[in-house]
């Protein structure tokens, strides 16, 4: 794309975009080499089989000067976006109340490994929510459980995982989406929690989290009243850059990632324009807009006009833009040839891993085709 400057290019160095489809659109892979997003979510609408996942994940690659973020949500139980033959993991409650951490780690570096081998490197796991209310209708068994003692266990386990077999891990949903009675992606969740409980529940397996070393931390479209009750904790300063940058993250260069800014919590209040704008401002780093590319491209000219007139706001989308510019120069893509594939699905470390899972619980939990981020 001619004209492209520097605000330009800042910009399209936060935006990570999904698409419809089996096959990557032209408008996507040019969009991928000239800058104007970092990388891609990919849904169930998107996949097949693991094969063709690979071919997206290569032309992808191919596509890009720097290896683009190629993100989804693979946590195990009902969600679940690549499916047989990867390794079926249980939900994450299931590993909870087996309270096992060597084997939550197990099993998400055998994971991993494959998610790797197909070209998948960021996995937007491990769900950090405690699951404090039985009526949430999101969060549930995607928890590993009631407390924050057990969730913080199984994540920092997740997270090692996850990064033994190569893939970058995410923890979410910042800061905290487990007790509400509602779901963000069709209508805003409010929580009315100070910060004695918010600390004691909903934070600690983020710090536990942070420390492990994760390398994003997704946001939650909540509007927790004690911190901010104007905005949802996407776009509010106080949440995402005095809350998450500078106390729970603090010296730690982990990229805050917003969850899809086309979900209704936040939709239905701002449009992208305005929604990618009070994102990066509250200290958002990359931001996922995973149905529209015309979103996207609308988000990108809206950061980017922003930054030519605003200097505060050109230093804070060039901060972001350079966080994710360093998550990315981490990645080392390691796609395996088409024709290895099915040697990944027989490896006896494998079998022996869910053998071992078997043992203790029975056959893995089905899954459902819910779209959940």
């Amino acid at each position: 794309m001619r004209g492209m400057d520097s605000h330009d290019l800042a910009a399209g160095a936060v935006l990570v975009g999904g698409f419809d489809g089996p096959a990557l659109p032209s408008i996507i892979l040019d969009r991928l080499a000239d800058g104007r997003l970092a990388g891609v979510i990919y849904f169930r609408r998107n996949i097949v089989d693991a094969a063709q996942v690979r071919d997206l994940c290569a032309a992808a690659l191919a596509a890009s000067a720097l290896p683009p973020i190629i993100a989804l949500d693979q946590e195990g139980g009902r969600v679940t976006r690549l499916r047989d033959p990867v390794i079926a993991l249980p939900t994450a409650r299931t590993l909870g109340a087996l309270d096992d951490p060597g084997l939550t780690r197990d099993l998400h570096r055998a994971l991993a490994e494959e998610l790797a081998a197909v070209g998948v490197n960021l996995d937007l796991a491990p769900v950090c929510d405690v699951d404090s209310n039985p009526a949430n209708p999101v969060i549930g068994d995607r928890a590993f459980g009631r407390t924050a003692a057990v969730v913080s266990r199984h994540a920092v386990a997740a997270i090692d995982g996850l990064h033994a077999g190569a893939v970058l891990a995410c923890a979410k949903h910042f800061p905290g989406h487990g007790d509400t009675a509602t779901d963000s992606h069709h209508e805003l969740p409010v929580l009315p929690h100070g910060l004695d409980r918010l600390e004691a529940v909903e934070l600690a397996p983020f710090r536990a989290a942070v420390a492990a070393g994760v390398d994003a931390v997704m946001t939650a479209h909540v509007r927790f009243d004690a911190l901010d009750a104007s905005v949802p904790a996407t776009l509010s300063r106080a949440v995402m850059t005095a809350l998450l940058r500078a106390d729970v993250a603090a010296g730690a260069d982990v990229v805050v990632v917003s969850d899809d800014l086309l979900m209704r919590a936040v939709s239905d209040r701002w449009p992208v324009e305005e929604s990618a704008l009070l994102a990066v401002d509250a200290g958002c780093d990359l931001l996922l807009v995973c149905s529209d590319p015309e979103a996207q491209e609308r988000a990108r000219l809206a950061l980017a006009a922003r930054s030519r007139v605003d200097a505060a706001f050109a230093a804070r989308l060039g901060e972001a833009a350079a966080r994710v510019v360093r998550l990315r120069a981490r990645i080392t893509p390691r796609i395996v040839p088409a024709a290895e594939l099915a040697a990944l699905w027989h490896r006896p470390s494998r079998g022996a891993l869910l053998a071992r899972l078997a043992s203790l619980q029975g056959p893995p939990a089905g899954v459902d085709p819910t779209e959940r981020t």
